[in-house]
């Protein structure tokens, strides 16, 4: 009787078991992506599997040509296109290119007889073996291909005396025009499609609501006492761009121009950071750009409790810039100061239009390996790596390089360009000395200081340095990255090799061009 007993209890366990797995991968339908090239607009369809995305390869295979073999034997899916492979694993969210590792959402998960497979897998590991770049955008169920212009629309609403204030925050910066038809106004971009990231702007004063009227213009409902509006814009940081639309009551004079506004549709860059410094620091540093790495729909890296590096490097570089404005006296500018995603060249040109005399990146690391730990710190050199390396350099995608303990980075490479060159000497230098105060502060992994083709480096017309302050892979690094302790011994560090720095490098930098 007990072993009976024992028996169906233990039968109990396994069918739990069993529907806990069944529910765990429970795929319900979502709605599908628009794949957008300059060629056009493709559907793929697309289905959930817990909080992922999944989408589904058989569509991917016959917009991008490629083909798919499943290896029973391996657990893996093949994927091959014009000569050129990645494995995808079915156990693990991993994907392989050259023997080279991508950590991935999840694994792929098969659907009757067809394979669903997460929506990082474009973005991450197709865009590796084709033509262009790739983007995957998850409100907007977009995947951008090419050289596309998507600019992300943040909306507002707010009263400004009489008037109701329309506040539109645009990035990238693109062309626009304002008309009225009839009870409502239409904003239209100069662009392939907006993206407002599902955003719902709630009613307020003469705005009865903001929608999309289309893929590329925005309609503004007005309320019944309207009577007539202004449009205008002003430049942000990083290329980004802010246009306003005051919507004026019936008999209300038009609000005044602000001083130094650009004219209506002028969507040029400007430097809309703190003022210089009066007085020239010692050094001649005046102006540090600080670069918090990923934001917006690429996290980066994630560690297994959940702590993600757009987080930690936003929250470390708002505590630098903070410190060296104080300690210092020197104008520091974010390449980004929220969780938004600023394309990597734009970081480079945001340092450049502003002359930084510094490029500081901040990222956090990651490696398959959970004993992967330690600060590293990179700037820029093609020399010493391979010739598919090289080959990449000539069309800019990604590439993975290794890391530490058999792992593997993930960075963007791209032709290289002459202007960190006159800086590698340098940069060098600066790394070196951020390196040896890093030791004093925290943990280093076993190679402190190395070179790669970070896309972000190439064009920096500065000294420029790529600070991977810890492994979030590492659950106990993990636990210290997100602590304010840990944070601020990276920032004491970078101060002081910038303070180092700056006495060292007094009067010989190139001169600017």
């Amino acid at each position: 009787m007990r072993t009976r007993a024992f028996r169906l209890a233990s039968c109990a366990l396994l069918l739990a078991f069993a529907a806990g797995a069944a529910l765990a991968q429970t795929i319900k339908p979502a709605q599908p992506y628009t794949v957008l090239s300059r060629d056009g607009r493709r559907s793929v369809q697309a289905a959930t599997v817990g909080d992922q995305d999944m989408l589904r390869m058989e569509d991917l295979s016959a917009i991008f040509q490629f083909t798919v073999r499943e290896d029973r034997a391996n657990k893996a899916l093949t994927v091959t296109r014009g000569g050129r492979t990645v494995v995808l694993s079915l156990d693990q969210g991993l994907a392989s290119i050259g023997g080279r590792l991508i950590s991935l959402a999840g694994p792929p998960v098969r659907d009757g007889a067809k394979w669903l497979v997460p929506a990082d897998f474009v973005s991450r590991a197709l865009g590796l073996v084709s033509d262009a770049p790739m983007e995957v955008r998850r409100w907007p169920r977009l995947i951008l291909v090419g050289d596309v212009r998507v600019p992300r629309l943040t909306a507002r609403v707010e009263m400004a005396g009489a008037a109701t204030r329309l506040t539109l925050d645009v990035s990238p910066a693109v062309p626009y025009a304002v008309s009225q038809e009839s009870r409502r106004l239409l904003i239209r971009f100069e662009a392939d499609a907006i993206d407002t990231a599902g955003q719902v702007v709630a009613a307020q004063g003469l705005v009865e609501g903001v929608t999309a009227a289309d893929t590329t213009t925005l309609a503004v409902a007005l309320g019944p006492g309207f009577g007539s509006f202004k449009a205008s814009a002003v430049a942000l940081d990083a290329g980004s761009s802010r246009v306003l639309i005051d919507v004026m009551p019936a008999g209300a004079p038009p609000p005044p121009t602000r001083s130094g506004q650009p004219p209506l549709g002028s969507l040029g860059r400007q430097d809309a950071g703190p003022p210089p410094p009066a007085r020239e620091p010692a050094g001649g540093i005046r102006t540090i750009v600080i670069d918090p790495g990923h934001g917006g729909d690429e996290i980066g890296a994630r560690g297994v409790n959940g702590a993600m590096e757009k987080d930690i490097t936003l929250d470390v570089s708002k505590r630098l810039k903070a410190v060296l404005e104080a300690k210092i006296g020197v104008r520091v500018l974010l390449t980004r100061e929220d969780d938004r995603l600023v394309p990597l060249d734009d970081r480079a040109a945001f340092a450049n239009n502003n002359k930084a005399d510094l490029l500081v990146s901040i990222h956090v690391n990651a490696s398959p390996r959970r004993d992967a730990r330690g600060a590293e710190v990179f700037y820029l050199s093609l020399d010493g790596l391979d010739a598919e390396t090289r080959r990449m350099t000539e069309n800019p995608q990604g590439k993975t390089l290794p890391t530490l303990g058999g792992g593997s980075r993930d960075i963007e490479l791209i032709l290289w360009e002459t202007a960190q060159a006159r800086y590698l000497t340098e940069s060098a230098a600066f790394a070196a000395l951020i390196e040896e105060e890093l030791r004093r502060a925290v943990p280093m992994s076993l190679r402190p200081i190395q070179q790669a083709a970070f896309r972000v480096l190439v064009s920096a017309n500065m000294p420029a340095v790529l600070v991977e302050i810890g492994f979030v892979s590492n659950p106990e690094q993990e636990a210290q990255l997100t602590t304010d302790a840990y944070k601020n011994q990276v920032v004491q560090a970078i101060l002081d090799a910038i303070v180092r720095y700056r006495s060292r490098q007094a009067g010989t930098r190139p001169d600017r061009q």
